[in-house]
């Protein structure tokens, strides 16, 4: 905004005959549209209230808020329930923000996401030599995280052999880097995520009960998008706002038509899923977003709605 007033301040002061002055109307014009959108911008994100770094005012979401609230100046570990796309990750900052620990650092592992040969490493550390690539010594999430938070996401993905280990570790508050004989304390407060169920797991002999026990503390089930009422709309227009933020003349708003459309989606893959088709129809729209804008498997979802009326 400040260059956009710079720039109009000089072609005021400069603005001598009627070729200037259209010039400057002109550029009046432009500068109106920018700074417009540039306030749409910024209120579609501000007139949606946060709760714990997160939207939503359903009822299914004040139940997570009030147990983040309750249990985060603790130190016991948390076990966070939900599907692909819940927002899992932001129940472990929200913990670890409202925390006495919210100074330390929060550091993030998937599971799922690591080579079952490396995970102990990502987690212990190593030392130099130790395997084929390890050219220096290196800390893992736990000492990183020390005096801080470790979220472990996806945490019914890990090798058995890594749980046992992974337990030791919590018991002790010590880890052992891969290749070294001496142990490190630490200190981290531990929250996990799963979109499984552990406990079909412990019944299956692929998770440890004896771990799942010790992360079993205090669980958070995130609920699904399509189980919260009313979410979809607010939701919708914070990303919007973040879209239009990242991509110049974006739209910033939607059609009632498109977020009925949006409203009645079942959205399996959650609010990443809401996000990411929010940030395609933004590209594809020259101005409001309308049904025509979206998914076709969205607007095939209108039609089989409308057929099983």
């Amino acid at each position: 905004m400040s260059e956009l007033v710079g720039r109009l301040e000089a072609l005021i002061s400069e603005a001598r005959d009627a070729g200037e002055l259209a010039e400057l109307a002109e550029a009046l014009t432009v500068a109106a549209r920018e700074a417009a959108r540039a306030v749409d911008r910024s209120s579609s994100e501000s007139d949606v209230e946060l709760h714990c770094g997160m939207v939503g005012e359903s009822e299914a979401m004040q139940r997570v808020y009030s147990l983040i609230e309750r249990v985060a100046p603790s130190d016991v570990p948390v076990l966070v329930y939900g599907e692909t796309g819940t927002g899992k990750e932001l129940v472990a900052r929200a913990l670890h923000q409202r925390s006495p620990r919210a100074k330390g650092p929060l550091l993030a592992l998937n599971c799922a996401a690591v080579s079952p040969n490396l995970i102990e490493s990502e987690l212990f550390g190593h030392k130099r030599g130790s395997f084929t690539g390890a050219v220096s010594d290196r800390d893992g999430h736990f000492v990183a995280a020390s005096g801080g938070t470790l979220f472990l996401d996806e945490i019914g993905d890990m090798p058995l052999d890594m749980q046992a280990k992974l337990l030791r570790a919590l018991e002790e508050r010590v880890v052992r880097p891969v290749g070294s004989a001496k142990s490190i304390p630490v200190d981290i407060r531990l929250v996990a995520a799963t979109n499984r169920d552990l406990a079909e797991l412990v019944e299956e002999n692929t998770f440890r009960s004896d771990l799942y026990y010790r992360l079993n503390v205090v669980t958070i089930q995130l609920p699904a998008l399509r189980e919260r009422a009313g979410d979809v709309a607010l939701l919708a227009r914070f990303l919007l706002g973040r879209v239009s933020r990242e991509v110049a003349g974006a739209p910033r708003s939607l059609s009632p038509e498109a977020l009925e459309l949006l409203e009645t989606y079942p959205w399996p893959g959650n609010v990443r899923q809401l996000e990411n088709e929010l940030r395609r129809a933004a590209a594809l729209s020259d101005g409001v977003i309308g049904p025509e804008d979206l998914s076709p498997e969205i607007q095939a979802a209108r039609h089989r709605s409308a057929e099983d009326g």
